[in-house]
């Protein structure tokens, strides 16, 4: 089968590589689309050092069972499925308390190492993992489920309610999943910062107000398309500047998310987390039941969610399309790489 394997940073090559085979608990999907995350192409580039040479990525996945194993019950060859990343061991205190990505065993299908993961033509996953989709649902909206589920997460563990004033730092990938979570769960009030003008539009297209926050001051521009200070900040850029940011544009007693994982390392203004009683939470992914939540709510084809995906390719365009974004050549926000090549129309089209 065809498979894209990092050799090291700014390379990345399409290669022949072992057909997998089902072990008893375990299903073979054969791959219709996978996502380029950003941790994939700042895995590609050395930046964040979470990918590693010999290994092939690709945690935002959907496709087809193509085999299951002798023990697998309930699932058939042919059923469009996506592919919960999040393997756990299912058995620890917080695996059967339902907080499996808390798991000290957990991996992570297209982060570690191993097992070789979904930028391939066939991948083969605990059947755990799978989650059946609907028939009726564009297939290549499979590929979000995953992204939208890191930003159901993260709304989630900011408390979010409807009457909240929420403020997103970040229109890319992520922060898009945070500004729909925010819908889905009934805020009116969102805002979107970010300093691309495209990104900007989008979130606009998906009813956020948006700010430029290189022409604007933040906080003030946040209190006037919120009707006040934030009460919930999404960071989905995670660098020091945009905590700063988060903290200036949210009011006393607000709730800070960081899911951005810009930098490995921030600074942050102490006082204002103690003295203004704001609450700063870390989010990376989400629950199983949060991710099989979001697959049957991407099922229902949301208004706007087709718009997230605005690049398509093959296997002959899959390593320009890395180096593309790696090095900021395009405003592409997600780019799905179709092993059998991209479809002739768009989905809904």
């Amino acid at each position: 089968m065809k498979a894209l394997v990092l050799h090291g940073d700014y390379d990345i090559r399409v290669e022949d590589r072992p057909v997998p085979s089902p072990g008893p608990s375990d299903v073979v999907v054969a791959v219709i689309a996978t996502g380029i995350c950003g941790s994939d192409f700042h895995g590609y580039s050395g930046e964040n050092g979470r990918r590693h040479p010999g290994q092939i990525m690709g945690h935002e996945t959907v496709g087809r069972i193509q085999s299951v194993g002798s023990a697998v019950t309930g699932l058939d060859a042919g059923q469009l499925v996506t592919i919960n990343p999040m393997m756990v061991c299912g058995s620890c205190d917080v695996c059967l308390a339902g907080r499996g990505q808390w798991c000290g065993r957990r991996v992570v299908l297209g982060v570690t190492p191993e097992p070789p993961a979904a930028f391939a033509d066939l991948v083969a996953v605990p059947a755990t993992n799978i989650v059946v989709l609907p028939e009726s649902m564009p297939a290549e909206l499979g590929a979000l489920v995953e992204p939208m589920a890191v930003g159901y997460h993260a709304v989630r563990r900011g408390g979010i309610a409807a009457d909240d004033r929420v403020l997103v730092i970040g229109g890319g990938p992520i922060g898009q999943a945070c500004l729909m979570a925010a819908r889905r769960e009934g805020v009116t009030a969102v805002a979107v910062s970010d300093i691309s003008p495209s990104r900007r539009a989008l979130c606009a297209r998906l009813g956020a107000n948006v700010i430029d926050p290189i022409e604007s001051d933040l906080a003030t521009a946040t209190a006037e398309a919120l009707g006040g200070p934030a009460t919930l900040v999404v960071d989905a850029v995670g660098i020091s500047r945009t905590l700063e940011d988060a903290f200036a544009a949210s009011g006393l007693g607000a709730r800070i998310v960081l899911v951005g994982m810009g930098a490995p390392r921030v600074e942050l203004p102490a006082y204002a987390v103690s003295t203004e009683e704001r609450t700063l939470v870390g989010s990376f992914t989400y629950t199983a039941e949060e991710f099989a939540a979001t697959a049957a709510w991407v099922g229902t084809v949301p208004e706007g969610i087709e718009a997230l995906i605005d690049g398509r390719v093959g296997w002959d365009g899959a390593p320009k399309s890395f180096d593309d974004l790696a090095r900021g050549r395009t405003s592409a926000s997600k780019i799905l790489v179709f092993p059998q090549g991209p479809p002739a129309t768009e989905a809904g089209s």
